[in-house]
């Protein structure tokens, strides 16, 4: 927040995942994010050891581990120590972040992008595309810095695997040698895909059959199209009979809608700071944000995020507003 550091933003993590806790809440899961002047959230194992040794039943979970920066041992590693300290208490959650991409698997990539639309209640703005910042010069800087001289990921579906071989067992090579993740054999560790697009990600999580989640904060526009593929592409497995999806949305939460509408409005100066490609800044405090102003192609991008529908969700299947305490399933 505005004016606070890096050390006050994890004491609040800390403190917010203790009150969800208390509130009754089953997850509670950090993202992994880097180079963002506003996010105190680069190494995700590290911060999630802490909130475990403030908390005793919540379960703590990755959203997401980016792949692309580190290897499935690693990743093993980090989860099986968290597990054997805390056990059974983690998801994995597992992004595509910092992997081989081509233009087809995003749907920003869009010659004609459809207008925002309502879907039972639920807003579907019209697309972002994030390609102009992934080809800056800024964007070129990090992925440098994020990954070693020379070194290439592989694709969502070689560390996926590696990781579960790792999780189950030692992985032995034509000549009888193995290989141990110690700790991280036999954790008790849930794998959850993130993804942000009907593209390859929710396509391994259904043919994996893993859980699967859809990042509408981040991809809002793209959020019916990843559900459907990942349901489309799911098959039963050892650790899902049928599909389980779970989807993020930004939320405020206030005694009353115009308390909550005041406390969210600096939130539009914040979806600014990503969207022309500065970074998430520290989120502004509400007389900050009173004295910000932009032009008025930069107010239609913002607008376009921060829409609701005018009325509260027709279809059972999509939750209306509430206040009160939430219960993730």
């Amino acid at each position: 927040m505005s004016g606070g550091t890096a050390g006050d933003a994890l004491r609040r993590t800390i403190d917010l995942a203790q009150r969800a806790e208390a509130f009754g809440h089953a997850r509670y899961w950090v993202a992994e994010h880097h180079f963002t002047p506003g996010v105190a959230s680069s190494q995700p194992a590290l911060l999630l050891g802490q909130i475990a040794a403030h908390t005793s039943r919540i379960r703590l979970g990755s959203g997401a581990v980016q792949t692309g920066h580190q290897t499935p041992l690693t990743i093993v590693e980090q989860f099986g120590l968290l597990d054997a300290l805390h056990p059974g208490r983690f998801d994995l959650g597992l992004g595509r972040s910092g992997q081989r991409r081509t233009s087809s698997s995003s749907p920003a990539s869009a010659a004609e992008p459809e207008p925002a639309r309502t879907v039972d209640g639920l807003l579907i703005p019209a697309p972002f595309s994030f390609a102009p910042l992934l080809a800056s010069a800024r964007f070129a800087l990090f992925a440098r810095l994020l990954q070693q001289p020379g070194a290439e990921s592989p694709d969502l579906p070689e560390v996926l695997a590696d990781i579960q071989a790792l999780l189950a067992g030692p992985i032995t090579d034509d000549e009888g040698n193995q290989a141990r993740a110690v700790p991280g054999l036999g954790a008790d560790v849930e794998i959850w895909i993130l993804g942000s697009s009907g593209g390859l990600s929710a396509q391994v999580a259904g043919e994996r059959g893993l859980p699967f989640a859809a990042n509408y904060h981040v991809a809002p526009a793209a959020v019916l199209e990843a559900v459907e593929a990942y349901r489309a592409a799911f098959k039963p497995s050892g650790v899902l009979a049928e599909p389980k999806v779970m989807v993020s949305a930004d939320v405020v939460v206030a005694d009353d809608d115009e308390t909550a509408r005041r406390l969210a409005s600096p939130y539009r100066h914040w979806v600014r700071s990503i969207r022309t490609g500065q970074g998430a800044i520290p989120f502004p405090s509400e007389s900050d944000a009173a004295a910000l102003d932009w032009t008025d192609d930069v107010a239609l991008t913002i607008s376009r995020r921060r829409r609701r529908p005018s009325s509260p969700p027709s279809s059972p299947g999509v939750p209306g507003p509430r206040r009160g305490r939430a219960r993730c399933r």
